[in-house]
């Protein structure tokens, strides 16, 4: 923050908006202190330590064992280190179908047609219908389950219209390349509704950057000539790429964070079903950590391409 230049009572426009910045963030980091910084302590403490729990007078204990949680989390358990590399790779394979599709329905959104704030709002529902209570709905819904059997049944049968098509795909030369590419789009197609469900967010960002480029723009383009598939990756494309980080680092914690993720539901079920709390807090630890040493590669490879402008 800049120190006020001598001479003068009001302070420069850089100060003005970083004060502005500071009091925005300010009641996150009162509530952050007031309520999260003790747990967090407390529960970094239990990493390193055997937790006793009192019921009877509600009180804990904790016991110093050094590593020994951590030695459990990656040499015993069989399931902790398998579970959060599939997660890992899950991620890496719809963070990117994210964020080509909320891209996507962004340009299309910015375009000038009759009712766009409703097809706007309408693309804003999978942002309510991915909270945990309807997430868990689903999960918890016989109806839901039975059909999505059904569903995977017909998916798996012999005659269905995905398997003549991936025999189709399958079929055409020997080219790995183009195996794992056609493999790839399948397994997006199959995550289509996930893709969908964590896409709203995403596309309103990408929404507010498109439509702060100016006109003026695309008007001076267009009179050189420029097609509109020449201006979006011109124009477009490059004054929205600062918010491709900010989409990036939103879809990764979003996806880590989702109530139907394994690894997180096996983390709870060590806390509620086994009360290990000692054991429950180093497994949540790694697995912040993992996210975080993910979320640093990213910013780091894709910062660098960014394009930044005044």
């Amino acid at each position: 923050m800049k120190l006020l230049r001598a001479g003068k009572l009001h302070p420069s426009l850089e100060t003005r908006k970083a004060l502005i910045g500071y009091l925005f963030i300010l009641p996150f980091m009162a509530g952050f202190i007031a309520f999260l910084m003790i747990p967090l302590i407390q529960s970094f403490l239990m990493v390193f330590s055997r937790v006793e729990i009192n019921a009877v007078k509600q009180q804990y204990s904790m016991t110093f064992t050094g590593l020994d949680n951590l030695r459990r989390v990656f040499l015993i358990d069989p399931d902790f280190t398998r579970l959060l590399s599939e997660e890992i790779l899950r991620m890496v394979l719809i963070v990117p179908a994210i964020l080509i599709f909320s891209l996507f329905i962004a340009v299309l959104l910015n375009q000038h047609f009759p009712g766009r704030g409703l097809v706007r709002a309408i693309f804003f529902l999978p942002v309510i219908f991915s909270s945990g209570i309807i997430v868990q709905l689903e999960l918890n819904s016989t109806l839901l389950n039975s059909m999505a059997g059904i569903y995977q049944e017909a998916n798996t049968a012999k005659y269905s219209v995905s398997f003549f098509i991936q025999d189709i795909f399958s079929g055409i030369g020997n080219n790995n390349a183009f195996a794992s590419f056609s493999d790839y789009i399948f397994d997006i197609v199959d995550q289509i509704q996930l893709i969908v469900m964590s896409s709203g967010i995403q596309i309103i960002i990408f929404l507010s950057a498109l439509q702060s480029i100016p006109p003026s723009m695309f008007e001076a383009a267009e009179m050189e000539g420029s097609t509109k598939w020449e201006s979006f990756w011109k124009i477009s494309f490059p004054m929205v790429s600062p918010l491709i980080v900010v989409n990036i680092v939103y879809s990764v914690v979003d996806y880590f964070l989702r109530t139907d993720n394994e690894l997180m539901m096996r983390i709870r079920r060590i806390l509620m079903q086994n009360m290990e709390y000692g054991y429950y807090s180093a497994m949540a630890w790694v697995y912040f950590l993992a996210v975080i040493l993910i979320l640093g590669i990213v910013n780091l490879l894709i910062s660098r391409r960014v394009y930044y402008y005044d």
